[in-house]
């Protein structure tokens, strides 16, 4: 049995606890602000197929190995804590002009090749799918192995089970995690059998040599919500390209009925987490062209997240000092990469082998790029 600290409160942080609590470990969970995590504001969608892009293999090969795990973690969850609302529904993805239209067109042949599931189809056979497609939409993919969870709902369930299996979550912040697997917080140095870094955005702070390969990367999203007098929102996620601009509509099935998360603006802004009025805008006008029924719901939140970027969207998940592991960069996976991170670090801690994938996401390779 391992006295382990988990060092962040997010998605991947409550995972990993409740797993290692469940296999019998001593778990301290510190985090000064459980409500600044990423996860907290995420779309909630579970697709490494339609996230795939030429080159990002091994980022495509350990999103699937931990798809496959998510039915099994899912209803473990909600055995231990409650249902976190995992929908099977798909996803559809939409092309809005011509040039949307031939990203996609890469995007199912690159799939093809990889002998995976998704079909360019025709504009009829998509709103056949969703009717609440705008007519402008040219085509698009539709991909039934999608999966999509209510973000809100899995965090709640998780931070139940963990502390259901013991866990103890601690609201402190921790300034230093030291080799020997130290930590450090205002109030006191402590010493754990090992400590997992697993603070998202914050991580490089704690683990300085790898501070550059770690970058926040803004994400603005919104929730909306159907009235009585509109349409009702998708059935399943609605991804699209908008003259280059990416966007989702992911409806929320755990949740208030007819509501709809919608987002993602990404980009550069330190670990500002403002929503501004110029990320609204873009996030509107862009559904409005793919789904023109959400102009007349209710806006319900804005909110904004920092995700935890990499250089090559792998996160780092590994040995780092002695007893002190990374568990961070997840990018724009960390609620799908949750099962397949959680079962690394149980497979570390009992000295086997981690699961399929998660080699290639070790942070030795970063010493290349030095």
């Amino acid at each position: 049995m391992y006295e382990l600290a988990v060092v962040g409160g997010g998605v991947i942080g409550l995972a990993v606890a409740w797993r290692a609590a469940s296999s019998g470990h001593r778990v301290t969970v510190f985090d000064p602000d459980q409500t600044r995590a990423a996860s907290r504001v995420a779309g909630g969608m579970l697709a490494p197929v339609t996230e795939a892009w030429p080159g990002e293999e091994d980022v495509l090969a350990l999103g699937e190995e931990s798809l496959r795990r998510w039915p099994d973690f899912a209803a473990r969850l909600a055995a231990d804590g409650h249902d976190p609302a995992l929908s099977t529904a798909g996803t559809v993805v939409a092309a809005f002009d011509r040039a949307d239209a031939d990203t996609l067109r890469t995007l199912a042949a690159y799939l093809h090749e990889l002998g995976r599931d998704a079909d360019y189809v025709a504009a009829r056979q998509l709103r056949r799918s969703e009717p609440g497609l705008s007519g402008a939409v040219t085509g698009g993919l539709i991909v039934p192995g999608d999966l999509a969870v209510d973000t809100r709902l899995l965090l709640d369930s998780l931070r139940m089970a963990a502390l259901a299996g013991g866990a103890t979550l601690l609201s402190e912040e921790v300034l230093e995690a030291g080799e020997s697997a130290t930590v450090r917080t205002r109030a006191a140095t402590r010493r754990f059998d090992a400590v997992v870094v697993s603070a998202g955005a914050w991580s490089g702070r704690l683990l300085p040599h790898l501070a550059q390969h770690i970058r926040p990367l803004k994400g603005e999203i919104m929730r909306l919500r159907a009235r009585r007098t509109t349409l009702p929102p998708p059935t399943r996620t609605v991804r699209a390209m908008v003259e280059g601009e990416p966007v989702y509509l992911v409806p929320r099935a755990g949740g208030h009925d007819g509501d709809l998360v919608l987002g993602a603006t990404q980009y550069e802004a330190g670990f500002d987490t403002a929503v501004t009025a110029r990320g609204v805008r873009r996030l509107l006008d862009a559904a409005e062209r793919v789904f023109p029924g959400i102009a007349e719901y209710e806006v319900v939140e804005t909110a904004a997240g920092l995700r935890a970027g990499s250089a090559d969207n792998l996160p780092l998940l590994g040995e780092v000092a002695d007893g002190v592991y990374a568990a961070t960069g997840h990018h724009r996976g960390g609620l799908l990469l949750a099962p397949v991170t959680a079962d690394a670090v149980v497979a570390w801690l009992a000295g086997v082998p981690a699961p399929p994938g998660v080699a290639a996401a070790h942070p030795d390779r970063t010493k290349e790029r030095v």
